[in-house]
């Protein structure tokens, strides 16, 4: 991928909750190939904001045949950027987006015949919805069943949208919402989605089994929730596809465990290449990550959750040991390609050699 920032000029910037916005992009044809993505993928966001530098990543809520650029923003409480785009960005306004990545993402295949689950809450549904999108739209003989979740009607992202899918699928697409402040008539649509709501539907609603695909995007409890009920049921987590926006903090024991390690790193060398350039660089315990320790030394080496979701810090180990404190940013194979998320990492050995340059 390339970690090269573009400045892109916004289109519309539609209201779509109290809370939420759509971000409509335009696409100069020049950069058509580089913002080409794959349903689910998302896009990194810089702006300064009140002299800082602030990166942010929003996916693509749009599926790659609409030949549009959109994302779904939703206003957290003390959120700076998600803040600022929902109560000042507007039309004809320009913003730093590096090109799509993310690995929230299924191969798609017209002769497919699958049956597709997602589990979305909040704002999750944006790269679920370019998912379903994607699925209903190449693969005409699958189906598509989503179980959203929100505290009240007021407050669903993309609502109309989905139910226009709805009646454009009306043989293929079920759509099961599920509200924690309001009552509706049938119990089971009622509360969030826990783990005893998920084992209830997995129950009266699908059969697991025979669920080629299930996309899981939303507040870590229901992604926990979705996640622990499938693999109780004998779900191959292979089949299971998670996107997390933000992660907890460690736990004491993890924190200890990793300041003990970055302490052991302490003047190991690594040689980092980026963009071509290639560098020396020793590791800094006080600088935390191998992220960091590069962008000390001098190479803008990409980033911006920092948590280990994103996986726009991704590189690959050439030679030596690395070890990383989370990940939930890359799958189990390109952990076995060799990749890490440096905003993670700490070398174990002496002579590591990384590239971002794949």
């Amino acid at each position: 991928m390339s970690h090269e920032f573009h400045r892109l000029r916004v289109a519309e910037v539609k209201r779509e909750t109290p809370d939420a916005v759509s971000v409509r992009f335009e696409l100069p044809e020049a950069l058509r190939e580089t913002f080409a993505f794959r349903a689910g993928q998302h896009l990194t966001f810089r702006r300064e904001i009140g002299g800082e530098e602030v990166r942010r990543n929003y996916s693509v809520c749009v599926a790659p045949s609409e030949g549009l650029l959109k994302i779904g923003v939703k206003k957290i409480a003390g959120g700076a950027f998600s803040s600022w785009v929902n109560d000042e960005l507007k039309a004809g306004d320009e913003l730093d987006v590096m090109a799509p990545h993310g690995s929230f993402c299924w191969n798609f295949d017209a002769g497919a015949r699958c049956e597709y689950l997602g589990f979305a809450g909040g704002s999750g549904i944006t790269p679920v919805l370019s998912l379903m999108k994607t699925a209903l739209a190449m693969e005409p003989h699958s189906r598509f069943t989503l179980f959203y979740g929100n505290r009240n009607s007021i407050g669903v992202m993309f609502l109309d949208e989905i139910a226009d899918l709805k009646d454009r699928y009306l043989d293929r697409l079920s759509v099961f919402h599920f509200l924690e402040d309001e009552e509706e008539e049938i119990d089971l649509f009622n509360g969030r989605l826990d783990r005893a709501k998920v084992d209830e539907l997995l129950t009266s609603l699908v059969k697991p089994a025979n669920v080629d695909a299930f996309f899981i995007c939303g507040p870590g409890p229901m992604m926990d929730a979705a996640e622990e009920a499938l693999l109780a049921r004998g779900v191959e987590k292979s089949r299971i596809l998670i996107e997390r926006f933000t992660t907890g903090p460690l736990s004491e024991a993890q924190a200890a465990a990793a300041r003990a390690l970055e302490q052991k790193a302490a003047g190991l060398k690594m040689s980092v290449t980026l963009n071509g350039r290639r560098m020396n660089v020793s590791f800094d315990p006080a600088q935390h990550s191998i992220l960091d320790n590069v962008r000390a030394a001098g190479l803008p080496a990409p980033f911006a959750c920092k948590g280990g979701v994103c996986a726009t810090c991704r590189a690959k180990v050439i030679a030596g040991e690395v070890s990383m404190k989370v990940n939930y940013g890359l799958s189990e194979q390109e952990i076995a390609d060799g990749y890490v998320l440096t905003c993670q990492a700490t070398p174990l050995t002496d002579g590591v050699v990384l590239t971002y340059d794949t």
